[in-house]
């Protein structure tokens, strides 16, 4: 990376007055399992007041699991909130007090049987900024094991084996759309290019 693209996007991230809206009212309007609903009431740098609905949620980690052959373990399952089939990194939510390299492991090896010898970070992924603190760190699994899949109950899911290059050139012809694999799959090109 240039140093001037890197001195102009911390640049970028500095706090800056003009842009900050500050949280004076939060009105909790649902709370589910894995997420909650709330409704902010934020008093913006102009003086006026906005509202902003916010989805909270506990974050998650996914995995890139990438074998000798360069070959990268997807999963294949139905997601209702899409109305279709998806193919996606394994990936799950955190457990409470988990930390995202042990939730890694444990999705890697409860969808796919898959142990891995090696987990990297790779990427931070915020899938939608805009209305919700969720994100998913994304590690790169090598030195694969295979062992037993156990899917959580009601998990309907199957593993597939595809070259990364394959997989990203199926991102980039938008048949795989998931925010965490995107960003998991085009990383692990990046780095493993690097190698």
């Amino acid at each position: 990376m240039r140093e001037e693209s890197l001195t102009a996007i911390r640049a970028a991230l500095e706090p800056d007055q003009r842009f900050y809206e500050d949280v004076v009212a939060d009105d909790l309007t649902w709370q589910g399992n894995i997420f909650s609903a709330h409704l902010l009431d934020v008093a913006l740098s102009d003086g006026s007041l906005g509202k902003r609905e916010i989805v909270r949620h506990c974050g998650g980690a996914g995995v890139v699991a990438v074998d000798d052959e360069g070959r990268v373990c997807l999963v294949r399952q139905y997601r209702v909130a899409a109305g279709r089939m998806t193919v996606e990194i394994p990936a799950g939510k955190l457990d409470a007090s988990e930390g995202a390299e042990i939730c890694a492991a444990r999705e890697l090896a409860e969808e796919t049987g898959l142990h891995a010898g090696r987990l990297e970070h790779l990427v931070s992924d915020c899938g939608s900024i805009g209305f919700t603190d969720e994100h998913t760190e994304v590690f790169l699994a090598r030195d694969l094991v295979a062992g037993e899949a156990n899917p959580d109950e009601g998990e309907f899911i199957s593993a597939l084996w595809i070259p990364l290059d394959d997989a990203v050139d199926c991102v980039l012809a938008g048949l795989i759309k998931d925010g965490k694999t995107v960003a998991g799959l085009l990383a692990a090109k990046v780095v493993l290019d690097r190698c």
